[in-house]
């Protein structure tokens, strides 16, 4: 992590991430990030001097706009058994 990181307390995340970080803030590949981007599923990058960057706000509100999964006609989660158990 480069030294920018380490400026921030650990309560504040980083508003700016990399192409790397902001794959996997969505839990993706970075190649699937870029195709996303590419085909307005996600985000387009910021420039910020020689840097590009993605908005982790702009990447939140993307990625609640994604299709939930559906799986025979329901929601993937009702085959959750983990997601329905007992705490």
């Amino acid at each position: 992590m480069s030294n920018r990181r380490h400026a921030l307390p650990p309560s504040l995340p980083p508003r700016g991430l990399s192409r790397a970080e902001a794959a996997a803030y969505i839990g993706i590949s970075p190649t699937t990030f870029d195709a996303m981007v590419k085909d307005g599923r996600m985000p387009p990058a910021k420039q910020i001097g020689a840097r590009t960057v993605w908005d982790r706000l702009q990447l939140d509100r993307f990625f609640a706009e994604l299709p939930d999964a559906v799986v025979d006609g329901r929601p993937a989660e009702a085959d959750d058994v983990w997601g329905q158990a007992a705490v």
